[in-house]
């Protein structure tokens, strides 16, 4: 086995790590999630989006939401679903929609935690809904044939 460049580990960015603060564990991450998703409930334009696929009892869904963030905040490893799957049967989202989605949990983690945490919480958010429009949203357009 060759052994990789040392150029190699300069270019990788380093990996997460989690947020070891006060007051940063899966209770405080559940009321975040539960009063995130209270506010999408009563959204506009999110609300429909969100009841037409979530019919009946919401808590498994808030529960694997918890998981979710959770995995992404304290690293635990507690989330094992495929969110981009799920994100991509959803026909009636728009880009816009991820908007209002990001404004909302800006809103809810700044209220319930300080500006440094909530930054935290915004910045993974921030990334996670990018990923979710490449992966939703983005489409390479059909190759034309160069004249020649």
């Amino acid at each position: 086995m060759t052994p990789k460049p040392a150029s190699l580990d300069r270019v990788r960015p380093a990996a997460e790590q989690p947020l070891a603060r006060p007051g940063v564990d899966r209770a405080s991450i559940g009321v975040l999630v539960r009063k995130f998703y209270s506010r999408v409930r009563k959204d506009e334009r999110l609300g429909p989006v969100f009841a037409r696929e979530i019919v009946g009892d919401w808590e498994p869904h808030l529960e694997k939401m918890t998981d979710f963030w959770c995995s992404v905040i304290l690293k635990s490893g507690d989330y094992h679903g495929r969110p981009v799957p799920a994100h991509l049967k959803l026909k009636n989202v728009t880009e816009a929609d991820f908007e209002i989605w990001l404004a909302l949990f800006g809103e809810t983690a700044s209220e319930l935690f300080t500006a440094e945490i909530a930054a935290v919480f915004v910045e993974r958010a921030e990334r996670i809904a990018t990923s979710l429009k490449l992966a939703m949203f983005f489409h390479l357009g059909r190759a034309t044939k160069v004249p020649g």
